[in-house]
């Protein structure tokens, strides 16, 4: 599991370690380990155009007690300062160490002629205290270190890039875009979730003790293929279809067959013993064509049936998934509550999720202690909140954690950094690292749907679990079906098995 904490903190943890230890230890400790990292990348460090972007702050003094190190192996070291000062000791030690400093204030050109010659560049600018955009004049140094890394300079960044929020990930302005991100102590959020995510290339942690010193509970999550597999449930010698969970899917309309298609699809690779679909009769059709093994209930459009009657008539269930395909008209709201008046887990998507932005009481109206777990992308959360769609973009942990709070669900935030929340208060976000572009397709979200749905009636618990491992599944089959090539919804569905092998350690 990798675990992140925000920097109050880590700020805490610093404070009672350093009254621990000696005076500067624990920036000795981070400029070794990113000194190392460094080293790794050049491959050959004598000789080698190193250029240290050195802030006022702790952080430009870890790049530059850095660059003393690397100094000291043979490589040719210029400090620029970008601020009013430089870290007094560290820049001390590079001079000892042969590195010399520029101040890009003073002589702005020479700066950018070290930065353009540079083999490696290490990013000192701020630490995770910054708040905001780089401004001038260290924008301008930024959009010179974008040059040189297409010129083929690798770009590490000390901590978090530059210009990247330590605790949300937003980048406001400007912002330094790393190769590497070499950080201390634990991962920040930050680095974690887009656009932070983004700037921050491959993280690697470097341990300066700080472990006991935190809290237990992280800010953030991110399941790694053990814990995954951890997760996932599987079939015992006396399983049965009933016992591995049966998933009731609300999904299709004479207009939207295929999102019913790719539901129960995603459904029966997720893994569900028995998948029980509710549908009209266009739709219903269509999945006999594609998962004869489904059991299906066709919803007669002339049938005046109440919707209550007809979600009891699809039989006993588990769990259910609904909305994706369904409809936003008044029918489509009748079966969506009739559905979300069981006392089972409830999965809402697509559809479901306009007809909820609308009628937000049929989430209070839910049983008690009847969990819900709801998969919107920005422009749907947006509505439920009645916010604008790039706001949820620019603040998506934030927006997860208080879409969770106010609808009292739990909230799978889909987009380029998916992020899981909990109602529950104390419980930390969760956010997926598999996934690729590729998987933004019509119907990937009808597969999700499905996927997670059956996770639910396995039982997966707690809801934000189910959730996170479906996330991560989903986005472990994206990758394995795209393989650098555009996929289609239908190709995720295919690449559900793998994903599932890899996840059990085959």
């Amino acid at each position: 599991m990798r675990t992140a904490h925000g920097v109050p903190e880590v700020r805490a943890a610093e404070h009672a370690l350093m009254a621990l230890v000696p005076d500067g230890a624990l920036m000795q400790r981070a400029a070794a380990g990113l000194a190392s990292t460094c080293v790794g990348l050049l491959g050959r460090c004598y000789g080698s155009q190193v250029v240290v972007l050195a802030g006022t702050g702790d952080n430009g003094g870890d790049a530059l007690f850095a660059g003393a190190r690397l100094a000291a192996r043979g490589a040719r070291v210029t400090a620029i300062a970008v601020g009013t000062r430089l870290h007094e000791a560290g820049a001390a030690a590079l001079g000892r160490s042969g590195g010399r400093v520029l101040d890009l204030a003073a002589d702005p050109g020479s700066a950018e002629r070290a930065v353009a010659g540079a083999d490696l560049i290490i990013d000192g600018i701020l630490g995770i205290g910054g708040h905001g955009g780089l401004r001038e004049p260290a924008a301008s140094i930024a959009w010179r270190v974008g040059q040189a890394s297409a010129a083929g300079a690798v770009v590490v960044a000390t901590d978090l890039p530059s210009g990247v929020d330590a605790d949300t990930g937003e980048v406001s302005g400007v912002a330094i875009m790393a190769d590497v991100t070499v950080t201390f102590g634990t991962i920040k959020p930050g680095l974690l979730i887009d656009p932070g995510a983004g700037y921050a290339g491959t993280v690697e942690l470097v341990d300066i003790g700080l472990g006991p010193h935190l809290p237990a509970s992280p800010a953030v999550c991110a399941l790694q293929l053990a814990d995954a597999g951890a997760l996932l449930p599987r079939p015992g010698a006396e399983s049965d279809k009933y016992r591995r969970g049966v998933l009731g899917v609300l999904a299709g309309s004479q207009r939207y067959t295929g999102a019913a298609v790719l539901s129960v699809g995603g459904a029966i690779r997720g893994g569900a013993g028995m998948v029980r679909l509710l549908s009209a009769p266009a739709a219903a059709d269509v999945v006999r064509q594609h998962w004869p093994e489904a059991v299906i209930t066709v919803l007669d459009p002339a049938d005046g049936a109440p919707a209550a009657a007809a979600v009891e008539g699809a039989g006993r269930v588990q769990a259910w998934a609904a909305g994706p395909g369904l409809g936003t008209d008044d029918r489509a709201a009748e079966l969506l509550a009739a559905v979300l008046a069981t006392p089972v887990p409830v999965l809402v998507d697509a559809d479901g999720l306009t007809v909820l932005s609308r009628r937000k009481d049929l989430l209070s109206s839910r049983p008690p202690g009847a969990p819900t777990l709801i998969t919107p992308h920005a422009g749907e959360l947006a509505r439920l909140l009645n916010g604008d769609h790039r706001d949820i973009e620019a603040h998506r942990l934030d927006s997860a954690r208080r879409a969770a709070a106010e609808l009292g669900v739990t909230v799978l935030l889909k987009g380029s950094t998916t992020v899981v929340a909990s109602p529950e208060a104390g419980e930390p976000p969760f956010v997926n690292p598999t996934g690729t572009p590729w998987l933004a397709t019509a119907g990937s979200g009808d597969v999700l749907s499905g996927l997670a749905g059956a996770l639910l009636a396995q039982g997966v618990q707690p809801v934000r679990a189910a959730g996170a491992l479906a996330a991560f599944l989903h986005g472990l089959a994206g990758r394995l079906a795209a393989r650098d090539a555009p996929i289609g919804a239908a190709d995720i569905l295919a690449g559900l098995p793998e994903a599932f092998r890899l996840l059990g350690g085959d």
